[in-house]
């Protein structure tokens, strides 16, 4: 990271993390505040611990973190049953001219070894898959890649392989370079396959390969593997900050995974927010490339309150089970690179504005000196929580009070003479007021401070409707982003928002 800091990059993108550590104790954060400092946009993964909360790593609030999202195209490689059932799944091996037919099917996990159904390495010698297609499951052990499950069947002597994947997974599933005919399905269909070899003394099988597939409307969907928040070091701030492209990606590689003995490919089809990451530095490139002056907040801020919350269907994104994805899955939304270069209105932050927020973690003048590079007293400082720190997010302690008043102040980068309305609706026994109700801006980087209060019912929901006034001529259209509050009986929020604005900013209720 120095390097690049010397280079004069502009975008640095980090596609590796490991546990949450505090900030003062993580080298990516502290090279990522260096970076920040010096006008660079650094972006990380999240990592690929999920779906399980609070394992996020690379959470500091001058990083912006990613996690991963499916496509709208698949690599479809279909099983057909004995029973005429078929069930679509992925592989990036295509096998042309492959006819299969109907093969027996044998699931090992029931006459073999422990390890059998996740064909593990010699776990299939003495089994009898020769000749036949293997049922597997998808390993949990990262020591083993579903390409290695393949080649544990094809060593054996099995013709394909269907893989299963574990409940954990649900419907994230993957395009390997198989090195035998092989599908990737999702753990439904599985159950399905099971309970038709149950129903049956001679299952049969068969896959079918059909290239690439595109219109899958349920894209965006979170990945299993995308890891979740909350933030471990502060929770006055959502992270991820957003969700981008990171399923079955194709890759540069370097060196051959094609299954052929007389080509070279070296492309690769992969997953992880270790791709994802990437998406979200150059969307940030682009926007650098168009807004040369504007700080890595800045960045940012554009990309977070552009974020799409729904899908193809317009219906609200979801996780890998199918349900509707929670805000410590998708941060924000899912990137909207056509939107984020024309955010209307920028949360900044300088790098001087993150002393109060670290003093008010209760890090030690020490350990914020360590991180910012200069001598710091905090017993000067006036600490701040890290609800109030200028971030295009917020997260609040429901229990600290019932009434809660939080600022921001923001930039117009639009147009002169631009103005931002807010139309609050909110259920009974709430009250939610925003002050002023129009930010009305005469020039361009013009900044604008309001402030947000409001106390909480048991439960209920509630919309904060901001309104974007576009003059054209004598025509006005209004543009409209909506704020939706969800308050359990637990006393836990989440939040979904629709066609976020830039005023808009994502309230989580912990």
């Amino acid at each position: 990271m120095d390097t690049a800091i010397e280079d004069g990059v502009d975008v640095l993108s980090i596609s590796f993390g490991g546990y949450p550590r505090e900030l003062h104790n993580d080298d990516i954060s502290l090279g990522a505040f260096s970076a920040m400092q010096k006008g660079i946009f650094v972006s990380c993964s999240a990592g690929n611990s999920g779906p399980y909360t609070f394992t996020l790593s690379n959470d500091a609030p001058w990083i912006l973190t990613v996690g991963a999202s499916t496509i709208d195209r698949t690599l479809r490689a279909t099983a057909v049953l004995g029973s005429k059932l078929e069930l679509n799944g992925e592989s990036a091996f295509q096998p042309k001219g492959l006819p299969l037919g109907q093969l027996p099917l044998v699931y090992p996990g029931t006459i073999g070894s422990d390890f059998s159904d996740n064909c593990d390495p010699e776990s299939l010698n003495r089994t009898g898959v020769k000749g036949k297609i293997v049922l597997c499951y998808v390993t949990n052990d990262i020591r083993t890649t579903k390409i290695e499950q393949g080649r544990v069947v094809k060593d054996a002597g099995g013709a394909a392989m269907i893989l299963m994947n574990i409940g954990r997974d649900g419907f994230t599933m993957s395009a390997d370079a198989h090195v035998i005919p092989a599908t990737n399905i999702n753990y439904e269909d599985g159950q399905k396959i099971l309970a038709y070899m149950n129903s049956t003394s001679a299952p049969t099988a068969t896959i079918v390969f059909k290239g690439t597939i595109i219109g899958d409307k349920r894209a965006p969907t979170v990945a299993a593997f995308s890891s979740r928040g909350p933030s471990t070091v502060s929770r006055g701030i959502v992270k991820p900050d957003i969700i981008g492209p990171g399923v079955n990606i194709l890759a540069a590689w370097p060196n051959s995974v094609e299954n052929k003995t007389n080509t070279r490919n070296t492309f690769n089809i992969i997953s992880g927010t270790s791709v994802s990451c990437p998406h979200l530095s150059g969307v940030a490139a682009l926007i650098k490339s168009a807004h040369p002056g504007w700080s890595p907040a800045a960045i940012k801020s554009a990309i977070v309150t552009t974020a799409d919350t729904v899908n193809l269907e317009n219906q609200p994104i979801q996780d890998e089970k199918h349900l509707p994805a929670d805000i410590f899955a998708t941060g924000a939304g899912h990137v909207n690179a056509a939107k984020a270069s024309d955010p209307g209105l920028i949360y900044d932050i300088e790098p001087q504005d993150y002393i109060p927020f670290l003093c008010g973690l209760g890090y030690t003048s020490r350990e914020v000196s360590k991180i910012v590079l200069k001598r710091v007293n905090c017993s000067e400082v006036s600490a701040i929580s890290a609800e109030q720190l200028n971030y295009p997010s917020l997260a609040v302690n429901r229990f600290g009070s019932s009434n809660q008043t939080f600022t921001r102040t923001v930039t117009n980068v639009w147009e002169d003479n631009s103005s931002y309305t807010v139309e609050v609706v909110s259920p009974r026994d709430s009250n939610v007021t925003v002050n002023p109700q129009t930010l009305n801006f005469s020039k361009l980087n013009q900044k604008l401070t309001y402030e947000v209060s409001f106390s909480l019912p048991p439960f209920g929901e509630m919309l904060v409707l901001l309104h974007r006034d576009t003059f054209s001529g004598n025509q006005l259209s209004i543009q409209r982003g909506a704020l939706l509050l969800h308050i359990t009986i637990e006393g836990n929020i989440y939040v979904k928002g629709l066609d976020l604005l830039p005023l808009n900013f994502i309230f989580q209720i912990l």
